[in-house]
């Protein structure tokens, strides 16, 4: 069956499942915050600026106009990154559909509020409403999602009507969607792993091998697990795609934007200069502070969060990082 989707957010990820679901026959309005991408989308069928390469459907439309993008849809996608979030379902939150399930593909916790994704959406939106509330995760290139390279991801749902419906019209032959009800688990899972593919990427920099990338991943497994396990998540969501299968991506892939950032770190630049040479988001910047403040506040070891943080927001030296992690107390594995 045909469904009328709206995506919000014409980044990368957004475009890259605006076009896969219009690929599929299903409606899809794009919704962009600058008139002048919408009117390159139209014009071109490409987003060149975000996505270059990638021939988006005549089934999607591209508009500027948060009211026309949402009216009628059947289910709304929200690619939005988590620092505009909140602003941005200030506006736009009448105006979506009162039955209609909604799929968060944002991955973040918000600085200050240190409130997940979910946590920005049930601000605005009243409990009886909570229930349509969806949220995306697991191992996913925009580009290679976009070329359509077998893809598996995960929706997790409170409500099984909803991530069923979700799952129907994200599913393609080439994007198996998975179900599940851990959201905290796999909101949480999509947050960390960028912190640790930025440190995954310090190592890279600093000229380290295979022992080192495979040391930050199982030990930031181990962290991320912790904490999700504290705030009520199941720790076999961690074992999945959305903990375990987006980590070893975003740790290890090349077009990973966090691994990016610390790949320049490692090299020796600072981090002003790194984001301000970058036109899309590395949501794991941001998420790093929040980490690091919400393992202070649920009284949760993170050895490697603390050690970005402080190369991040302290300016210390990645390689002393490296050093404090390395000549930390010896413990067992477990403990």
């Amino acid at each position: 069956m045909v469904s009328n989707v709206a995506v919000l957010g014409s980044g990368s990820w957004g475009t890259a499942l605006a076009k896969s679901i219009s690929d599929q026959g299903h409606r899809v309005r794009l919704w962009a915050r600058r008139k002048d991408l919408v009117d390159t989308i139209e014009r071109e069928r490409e987003n060149a600026a975000y996505l270059p390469g990638a021939a988006l459907a005549p089934t999607l439309r591209a508009t500027h106009e948060l009211a026309d993008a949402l009216e009628g849809a059947d289910v709304v996608l929200s690619v939005v990154p988590t620092h505009g979030l909140r602003e941005t379902l200030d506006h736009a939150a009448p105006y979506f559909p009162a039955n209609a399930p909604i799929l968060s593909a944002t991955k973040g916790i918000e600085n200050g509020t240190l409130k997940l994704v979910s946590g920005i959406f049930e601000d605005h939106f009243p409990e009886e409403r909570h229930h349509l509330l969806t949220y995306l995760g697991g191992p996913s290139f925009a580009k290679e999602v976009a070329a359509g390279m077998p893809t598996a991801v995960v929706v997790a749902a409170s409500d099984p009507t909803s991530g069923e419906k979700v799952q129907q019209v994200l599913g393609t032959d080439r994007l198996r969607v998975y179900t599940t009800d851990d959201v905290v688990g796999i909101e949480l899972g999509g947050a960390l792993k960028n912190v640790m593919a930025i440190a995954a990427g310090v190592g890279d920099g600093l000229g380290f091998g295979h022992n080192t990338r495979a040391a930050i991943i199982t030990r930031g497994l181990a962290e991320m697990s912790r904490l999700a396990i504290k705030l009520g998540a199941n720790p076999l969501t961690l074992a999945g795609l959305g903990g375990m299968g987006d980590l070893v991506l975003t740790c290890t892939g090349d077009l990973s934007r966090n691994r990016k950032v610390g790949l320049e770190l490692g090299k020796g630049k600072k981090i002003a200069e790194i984001l301000a040479g970058m036109q899309q988001v590395a949501e794991g910047v941001r998420t790093t502070r929040s980490a690091w403040e919400l393992s202070q506040r649920e009284g949760v070891e993170m050895p490697i969060v603390e050690a970005m943080y402080k190369v991040l927001y302290e300016d210390l030296p990645p390689l002393e990082a490296v050093v404090s992690l390395m000549t930390r107390k010896l413990r067992a594995e477990r403990d």
